[in-house]
């Protein structure tokens, strides 16, 4: 054999090698049966990655909890809007742990001038007092998919004035390979194949169909094509990553389609889809002109961006909140130990939006 044949073999091999140690997970793989025999309906677990998501997802230990005695938070500090009723230690108690929970570095002064704490004009104060109606809302309103476990804002933000996982919209140039819909475009979002690397804007934002496969045989119409598939295809991938899970955690291997045979988790997930969407049209991309007149947060604070390239506002999706978990810290109750986020006022709030 030729000196540049064995070259060329050894080449073949070790592309093998990497091929085989990229694509494939190393053993052992932890296999449990979730659903139906002869289904394959499974979810796999791999050991190693697994301690890294609970590492991930672990509680700050609550404060001790605040008396509820006395005199109401609105009759002793100015300009309280969303927790007028709350006792002044509990609105002390729950100042604290938000600061801890969102701006642990920057403390106070995030969100409030620290000559005159009842003024709105460091713009995040006015930010927080919607996303604490907007954690109320999520708590009350939408417990179809958060139950009695309840969120609070360490959920989303673990000790970031931003949450990790966050999404805006991508305008992508077309040329090459690259589809308009931005295919052939690997992305993390799509687990790096050659699905939309967007897929929350048509249905995290906008409320497009995402079913594409048909509950008839040979249906007349069908309105979804490969084009919707991809779309849909996309999301679920990104819902999986989010999640922790295989397809199984929420469809029937049988009939991904079919309602009957599906989990309970399937139910949830669809709440969850409608709720992600509530949060960003009614509470996260109306506050957009204060995150374009703040693109970068408060002028003290360390320069973290608040918009995508195309100037709106960062939204939420399936990631923001469970960051590879199926359950948020993996069920642990948050809420529980906040009965102070309970008393928020879902009332109007006085925002000056930037003219």
């Amino acid at each position: 054999m030729s000196l540049t044949a064995r070259v060329g073999l050894a080449f073949a091999a070790a592309l093998c090698v990497a091929i085989v140690l990229l694509t494939f997970e190393r053993p052992p793989i932890q296999a449990s049966q979730v659903g139906f025999r002869g289904t394959a309906m499974e979810q796999v677990v791999n050991p190693r990655s697994q301690a890294v998501r609970l590492a991930a997802n672990r509680l700050p230990e609550a404060p001790e909890a605040a008396g509820t005695d006395g005199e109401r938070a609105h009759e002793i500090y100015e300009n309280v809007q969303v927790l007028r009723e709350v006792s002044v230690e509990q609105f002390g108690r729950i100042m604290q742990a938000m600061t801890e929970w969102i701006a642990p570095e920057q403390g106070c002064t995030y969100c409030h001038n620290p000559e005159n704490l009842a003024s709105d004009e460091v713009y995040t104060k006015v930010v927080a007092r919607r996303m604490l109606q907007m954690t109320a809302h999520i708590n009350a309103d939408w417990t179809p998919h958060v139950g009695t476990t309840g969120v609070t804002c360490y959920t989303c933000h673990r000790g970031r004035p931003v949450p990790a996982a966050v999404w805006a919209n991508t305008t992508l140039a077309q040329n090459g390979l690259q589809a308009p819909n931005g295919q052939n475009h690997p992305s993390l979002v799509a687990n790096l194949s050659s699905l939309p690397l967007n897929p929350f804007t048509p249905f995290l934002e906008q409320d497009n169909q995402i079913r594409v496969i048909s509950t008839a045989a040979h249906p007349a119409t069908n309105p979804a094509g490969i084009k919707e598939a991809e779309w849909t295809y996309s999301l679920m991938m990104h819902m999986s990553q989010a999640l922790g899970v295989n397809c199984t955690f929420c469809h029937n291997s049988r009939s991904f389609a079919n309602w009957s045979g599906s989990p309970p988790a399937r139910l949830t997930a669809w709440h969850g889809i409608r709720m992600v969407r509530d949060l960003n049209n009614d509470y996260v991309t109306p506050l957009t002109p204060l995150w374009v007149a703040n693109p970068h947060g408060p002028p003290d604070a360390p320069r973290v961006a608040r918009l995508g390239p195309d100037g709106d506002a960062l939204k939420v999706n399936c990631a923001t909140c469970h960051q590879g978990a199926n359950r948020p810290f993996y069920g642990a109750p948050m809420l529980q130990d906040y009965p102070e986020l309970r008393a928020v006022s879902l009332g109007p709030t006085r925002v000056v939006i930037p003219q």
